[in-house]
This record gives C-alpha cells, structure tokens and sequence, in this order.
C-alpha cells in the first residue's frame, strides 16, 4: 500500500486564514490614518511568499517590504500592478534601471546611492524631471543600516538632490520595541521625528515609517504613516511580556520512522549527551536540523504526540540529527504508543516562541529556517 508524502516527509501546514487574522488585528490598532503594510522577506519568513503575499493583497494589503531586489523581482510576478514593493537592502550599483524597471522602491541609505539613483533613473517615475520613486533610509539608533545624523545633516542640504529623488517613504527601525519600558524607544521616537521634520521641509509629502510589529504595540505616537509588521504577522508574539494575541499560522508534523523499548541504560545520539534509562521507549521522526529543527533544542525541545484523539507532550531525548531527532515517549501508554505515527513541533500547543526558547533563539530564527523536504498544504 503506498503512503502520501506527507505520512513519508512530513507536514508543513500554513493556516492563511490565521495570517489574514493577524493582518487585520495589527491593522486594527492603528488610528489616525496610518497604513498596515507586510514584511514578507525571507520567502514570507519560510511560510512561501507566493502564496502568503496574495493572500494579504485580498485582505487589503497594497504596501509590501522584501530584503533584495531579487525577492522584488519574485513578489512582482504574482501581485496585481497596484502593489508597493519597496526593497529594504537598496539596489546594488549598476542595478538601478532593472530595479526601477520592475517598479520596486529601494531603500537608499546613502547619498552616493541617491545620487546614481537619480542619474540613472531619470524620468523612469513618469516625469521627466524625476527619478523613479524611491525611500529613504535613516539610522535613529539602532546602529545598522540607515543614514547617520551627520550624513542626513549634509543631504539636507543638497536640496536639488532631494527633490529629483522623488523620495516616497521615510523610515528607520527600532531595536527594543519588544521591551516597551526601554529608554531607547522614545529616544529613537524623538530622533526620527526629527529627521521627518526637516526631511519634509525640503520634500512635503514624503511618508515616514517606524514601527515594526512590537511598534505596533508601543502606542499611536510610534505609527506614523505607515506601519511594517513581519514576524507578528506569521504568530509570532510581539508583545513577549503578555499575552500573545496572534494566531498560530505554522503547524509541523512528523512521521514516525521507528519505535522502540531500550533494554538498558544507553547514550542517545550523537555525542551520548543524555541517557536513556532502560525501559524507556524511544520514537525516532523523520525531520532534523536540515529540515528547521534547530540542533541547539537538543535535550530542551519537546513535541505533542498525536495518537488518536490523544495529544501527550514529550520530550526530545539526545541531540538532534541532520535527518531525524529522537522522542522519549515513555509517558504512552500501550495502547496510545500502538496508534502513535506523527509527532507535532509546531502548532497551538508549542508555537515559533516555545521552539525558539527551547533553542535559546527567537521565534523569527524557528520560521526561517523551516526546510523544503516537508509536504507543504496552504489552508
């Protein structure tokens, strides 16, 4: 009798009635006109950006944020033409007529990069006066990529570049909105505030943007014009302190490769970093640290076991492999460990925050790294 791929590789499914929710809960605590737009970089943090994106156009979404002009060049291919697609890692130099070409926004960070953007792109945004459009980028703090203050000061001055940049957005990111108490985001609040202030001395209508999903949750002062949720969108709770009001949207299943009754003491995996006490039964899945299951979890993760209509959490046992990872499923009883054939990583019982604090990582680190071997089902 064949079996389906799922029951052979595994189950990946990707609830995108549950992103829609999250979408549109993250919409609904904006006020004063501000717009939710999506971060689906990453491939839609692993979810699948072709089927995740669309699925935010139809829920309303017309702004979208992508790392490479590559992944633009992807997201355009399957968003209707009145998508925003800006590009937050710029354009690499000799990119410029391609990327305003495929109608992506780059995020500048310098004025040698507007200055090529304009000599290069002129007239391309449909005036002949103008680049194409594009954002600007600016560092309130946290000390990655962005403009600095000195350098910003400068482009301030070159108002003629400025006003051919035909600049649409304005946005900086914040580096502890997940620790709403911290100082520094009211400082980077009032930082950027600034910067928007005079930028939009030199150009009015210019957009600004700040919050990313734990902004969302800081407060309408940190909302601007436009808003940038990623991680929230796909469950991952934005404010770690309480309550997570996301819905899970990734469920991991794995099948069961074999089960069996150690007869005595024994090392368990690679390493012999933990025992396994004679008697106990072991459930070795098919999935490992190839398919997103991170070797750091190993002796700290756990999983639900599906058996029937039962759902028991067990522990994982030794480190995890490339291909597969082991199970102490003692806690079955007979009857349970007869009907056992998946066990869960991911779903309402153990979501992207408890594996990712399992592996001493984040939930963002859990999504990406979710492998392509896995049968994958959208609902």
């Amino acid at each position: 009798m064949s079996i389906s791929e799922s029951e052979r590789e595994g189950l990946l499914t990707i609830d995108l009635v549950a992103l829609v929710e999250n979408y549109r809960w993250l919409r609904a605590q904006l006020k004063g006109g501000s717009e939710c737009s999506a971060v689906v970089k990453a491939d839609a943090y692993g979810l699948g950006v072709t089927e995740v994106a669309p699925a935010l156009y139809a829920a309303g979404c017309r702004q979208f944020f992508v790392a490479t002009q590559r992944e633009g060049e992807s997201l355009r291919r399957v968003l209707p033409a009145d998508a925003t697609i800006f590009v937050l890692t710029g354009v690499r130099p000799g990119c410029e007529r391609d990327c305003a070409g495929a109608r992506l926004i780059p995020v500048l960070v310098t004025a040698d990069q507007m200055q090529r953007w304009c000599d290069l792109t002129l007239g391309l945004g449909g005036d002949a006066s103008l680049a194409a459009p594009a954002a600007l980028k600016v560092d309130s703090g946290m000390t990655r990529l962005g403009m600095g203050a000195d350098e910003f000061s400068k482009l301030l001055e070159q108002r003629s570049l400025l006003r051919r940049a035909n600049l649409q957005l304005i946005l900086s990111h914040l580096a502890c909105a997940d620790e709403p108490a911290h100082p520094q985001n009211r400082e980077q609040l009032n930082a950027f505030s600034a910067m928007v202030g005079e930028l939009r001395e030199v150009c009015p209508t210019v957009r600004a943007s700040l919050a990313n999903s734990s902004g969302i949750c800081l407060g309408e002062s940190f909302h601007f014009d436009l808003v940038r949720p990623g991680s929230a969108l796909y469950g991952v709770n934005p404010t770690p302190a309480e309550r997570n009001p996301m819905r899970p949207v990734a469920n991991l299943r794995l099948p069961l490769l074999q089960l069996r009754r150690v007869t005595r003491d024994c090392g368990v995996g690679y390493g012999a970093s933990q025992t396994a006490a004679a008697g106990s039964w072991l459930a070795v899945v098919r999935g490992g640290y190839a398919d997103g299951l991170l070797r750091a979890q190993s002796g700290r993760g756990y999983g639900m076991a599906i058996a029937g209509n039962h759902r028991i959490r067990v522990p994982m046992l030794g480190r995890v492999s490339m291909d597969t990872t082991v199970f102490d499923v003692s806690a079955l009883s007979d009857a349970q460990r007869a009907q056992l054939a998946l066990i869960e990583v991911l779903g309402e019982d153990i979501t992207v925050d408890d594996m990712g604090a399992a592996a001493g990582t984040i939930g963002y680190e859990v999504l990406t790294s979710l492998g392509h071997r896995y049968c994958r089902q959208y609902r």
